[in-house]
């Protein structure tokens, strides 16, 4: 019997990336999606996340629960604390977009690039690297490339000239890195043309997060 997935989007240009990484990765899976657009422009007038932003959050990953689904997975990298409070309020599996992401970029080496267009998700996957790092006992160095502009140029529907400019982030900090992460879901479909110009890995949430979450509930 195929799972059922609920992805919790803050923006809709989140939303082929995801159901390009599970027609790739886990095609099998039953998906919904909850949009609430108005929660980045929330958190941007009211300059960092909030106690009623992260109770949107929360009560959008209990709704999700309530309808049943096997698993949860979220899909905007700018509010990790409100989803580790998500995690604890369901009774199903969630993910934070870029968990998986960390992990693997800590596997594969000490000095990890972040490139990111939306200036609040690069600061956000850093933190994350940091603390996973702490976890295991390591140091690593966080190198952080913000597309600046891109993510409203992405937004808009100009995915070419988005691409282009997330290249350009991937190419300032690729010689000084060891993998390089792309912080937001909505940045994976750029990932092939970042790989072309760039010789280290180039990790994306979508394509980890689907792997690990499809892991989780087949075993």
């Amino acid at each position: 019997m195929s799972k059922r997935i609920c992805l919790i989007h803050a923006v809709a240009t989140a939303i082929p990336p995801m159901l390009h990484a599970f027609r790739e990765g886990w095609p099998e899976a039953q998906l919904s999606h909850l949009l609430d657009d108005d929660l980045m422009p929330a958190y941007t007038r009211a300059g960092g996340l909030t106690p009623h932003i992260v109770e949107r959050i929360c009560e959008l990953a209990r709704y999700a629960a309530r309808t049943g689904v096997d698993g949860i997975l979220f899909t905007c990298s700018v509010f990790p604390q409100a989803e580790d409070l998500a995690k604890q309020l369901v009774p199903v599996p969630l993910l934070k977009p870029d968990e998986a992401m960390i992990a693997a970029a800590l596997d594969a080496g000490k000095r990890i690039g972040v490139v990111a267009t939306n200036p609040p998700a690069a600061p956000a996957a850093a933190a994350q690297l940091r603390t996973g790092a702490a976890a295991r006992g390591m140091e690593v160095r966080v190198i952080e490339s913000v597309a600046a502009g891109a993510f409203a140029i992405g937004n808009a529907g100009d995915a070419a000239t988005h691409d282009r400019m997330v290249v350009e982030a991937a190419e300032r900090i690729a010689d000084t890195v060891d993998v390089i992460c792309l912080a937001q879901v909505s940045m994976a479909l750029a990932r092939p043309a970042v790989q072309a110009r760039v010789r280290v890995p180039v990790l994306t949430a979508p394509a980890t997060a689907v792997a690990r979450l499809k892991a989780l509930l087949q075993d």
